[in-house]
């Protein structure tokens, strides 16, 4: 029979906790050494994936022109990606956003080529008709109580019948040419190109942008480490936290050097660039985000606590409407029309990039950064077997296998955390 022995106090428990294995937790406010897998391994298994395909395809993966490819044929995913990490983290599911990417399209193109409307005009009003649409599924899942699985599961089907109804199941184009150039375009040369030796000649603009976001990134983790430091929370040591701060501003540079030697940067980087890093301080600082994130963990506690979690869950559902309708706007204008199969898949593929990022099955964990790196993932995946000339079901066969262990991979972490034996 075992019993508890008495607690160490002065040097004994100095002594202890230097000897403390790697893994163990340490004081509060000391900087400590550890990794965090859960956190840390998507951001690793993107690297390694990027490195597998780079070599299998010969480089050609990391040819300028070739990042630009994946960053722009992707980037609709991405928005889709970041309105469903928020969905899955309050424990929900939106199966209609592929069709909602389909409808939204057919309404730009119906304002803008059928009737004539003003381009800014007609993008407002799809963005209304976005949210509109997420309002409609909002009520019914989070006031009227319907699983949002069935929800979603209807609204695909009807969203998707609306579609054809609004094209008569035909394409509807061309675009004006400032929604084209959303899509496919790219940011002037407002300074000229500068030298780079071997590498040529890179846009100056570019590359400040560059400079400047790895800048920001910087002040942004200094800063958030010296609050955790004053709360007396654990933080990474100096040379660690150096280290990533490193690690991030290389590939970030990296990869706008590279679309420096391009096209400069595609304005739907810029886009989605402002869009991580305003949904990213909504999930960490505001008080919306701790709602959403209290509503996935433990839906009870959180009422008991006073959130109105019907209310976080409705205007979820609305930002997902809204992100949907821009990601239609953004895909009708890189086709240059609107067809009644557009968005077909889209719901898998944003679903795959949040759970491949790192949202948990069960909600109540996840980050935009995370189901971006996920959606990355799916798209070096599709553009490096591409390049290899694999076929489709190969690439389909890769992709659900990559999904499946990032699901596993969730589980046994928290098997894992909740095993005393295996902490």
């Amino acid at each position: 029979m075992s019993r508890t022995a008495p607690a160490k106090t002065g040097a004994a428990a100095t002594a202890d906790a230097a000897a403390a294995p790697p893994g163990a937790a340490a004081p509060a406010g000391r900087p400590r050494l550890t990794v965090n897998v859960r956190q840390s391994g998507i951001y690793i298994a993107f690297a390694l994936i990027v490195v597998l395909f780079a070599v299998l395809t010969g480089g050609d993966l990391l040819q300028p022109q070739n990042i630009s490819n994946i960053i722009v044929q992707n980037s609709y995913i991405l928005i889709l990606a970041i309105g469903m990490i928020l969905i899955i983290i309050s424990g929900h599911i939106d199966l209609s956003v592929g069709s909602l990417v389909g409808v939204t399209g057919a309404i730009a193109a119906w304002l803008m080529v059928s009737h004539h409307v003003a381009w800014p005009v007609a993008l407002l009003l799809t963005l209304v008709a976005g949210a509109a649409i997420g309002a409609w599924q909002g009520y019914w899942t989070a006031f009227f109580g319907i699983p949002s699985f069935i929800v979603t599961l209807a609204g695909m089907l009807l969203f998707r019948a609306l579609t054809m109804t609004v094209l008569g199941n035909q394409g509807l184009g061309p675009f004006p040419d400032q929604v084209r150039t959303l899509s496919n375009g790219f940011t002037s040369g407002y300074f000229g190109n500068v030298g780079l030796g071997p590498l040529g000649g890179a846009d100056l603009f570019s590359l400040l942008v560059g400079i400047v976001v790895v800048a920001g990134l910087a002040v942004s983790r200094w800063r958030t480490r010296a609050t955790r430091l004053g709360y007396g929370q654990t933080v990474d040591p100096v040379p660690v936290f150096l280290l990533k701060i490193v690690a991030a501003g290389a590939l970030i540079m990296a990869v706008t050097v590279q679309l420096a030697r391009f096209h400069n940067l595609p304005w739907v980087l810029v886009l989605l660039a402002v869009l991580v890093l305003a949904y990213s301080l909504l999930t960490a600082r505001s008080v919306f985000g701790r709602h959403v994130y209290a509503v996935g963990g433990n839906l009870q506690a959180a009422v008991l606590s006073g959130v109105r979690a019907k209310s976080v869950v409705f205007w979820l559902f609305v930002n997902m409407g809204v992100l949907s309708a821009l990601a239609g706007i953004i895909f009708a204008g890189r086709l240059n029309q609107a067809g009644p199969t557009a968005g077909n898949t889209f719901e898998l593929d944003a679903i795959a990039a949040a759970f491949i990022g790192g949202a948990a099955v069960q909600g109540g964990v996840g980050k935009v950064v995370g189901a971006i790196t996920g959606g990355l993932i799916m798209g070096v995946i599709n553009n490096g077997m591409s390049l290899m000339g694999a076929p489709s079901e190969r690439v389909m066969l890769v992709k659900g296998l990559v999904l499946l262990a990032a699901v596993a991979f969730d589980v046994w972490t928290k098997r894992r955390a909740g095993s005393p034996l295996l902490r």
